[in-house]
């Protein structure tokens, strides 16, 4: 199975570069009747058999490229894995060619991007940070796309809202992506904590208040209630400061 995918997609290589040498379409359909030994049919069985043949072609080929698109998501999975987050990146969107309607992928490529957006260093003192702005957009972007595609995706709504609150400085467009995760996952709890800060950066102290105080009830980690009880003294004295 695995030489005749291999097979199949060296196949497919050659029809790329007969056209991006500038060959044209006869060329192509030439190559294609010598592998297939079908020329000129004339006789209706001459047709049916041709039909036959290249349909097999065609499902070979569509059975090739589901392949390569699962390996490319295992190997992204592999250099995530590894922290290895640039080619990751590469090896999640190569995926997407292939299932460009798998939001999981979208979801893995805003993570990756989101990582070398932090990880985006400006080595030549230039004072620019363009590249971890165009990081942050892509990561933006992709997890969209992921929403898009399943608006009840959780790990993406999540991802938008951490991306918004700490990364993009825009916490009200956070709050409802993340209010519309806790209808979906009840006990979300860092979803709870990232929506208590959004609530806390637009003056929303009350509903700031009112989730750490949901934090508090429903967890059973001690560090974290301790952490929903020191945030919510901090959102108390702030609500009494600007009163």
């Amino acid at each position: 199975m695995i030489r005749r995918i291999l097979a199949i997609t060296i196949s497919v290589l050659c029809i790329s570069c007969f056209l991006s040498c500038g060959k044209n379409s006869v060329q192509i359909k030439r190559m294609q009747a010598m592998e297939e030994g079908v020329s000129n049919p004339t006789t209706a069985e001459e047709f049916e058999e041709a039909i036959k043949k290249y349909q097999n072609r065609v499902a070979d080929i569509e059975s090739a490229n589901a392949q390569i698109g699962i390996w490319y998501k295992l190997l992204g999975s592999r250099y995530l894995d590894k922290k290895m987050y640039k080619l990751a990146l590469e090896a999640f969107q190569s995926a997407t060619e292939y299932y460009p309607a798998n939001q999981n992928l979208y979801y893995y490529i805003g993570a990756c991007a989101g990582y070398m957006a932090a990880e985006s260093l400006d080595y030549k003192a230039t004072g620019s940070y363009t590249q971890r702005i165009n990081y942050l957009k892509l990561a933006e972007s992709a997890y969209l796309q992921a929403i898009k595609l399943d608006n009840r995706y959780t790990k993406a709504l999540y991802g938008l809202g951490v991306l918004y609150i700490w990364e993009l400085d825009k916490s009200e467009e956070a709050i409802p992506y993340l209010e519309k995760l806790l209808t979906i996952d009840t006990k979300h709890t860092d979803g709870m904590f990232a929506l208590a800060r959004a609530y806390y950066d637009t003056y929303q102290f009350e509903n700031a208040v009112a989730m750490y105080d949901r934090i508090i009830s429903s967890t059973k980690s001690d560090e974290k209630k301790a952490l929903a009880e020191d945030n919510k003294r901090e959102v108390l004295n702030a609500s009494y400061g600007k009163k």
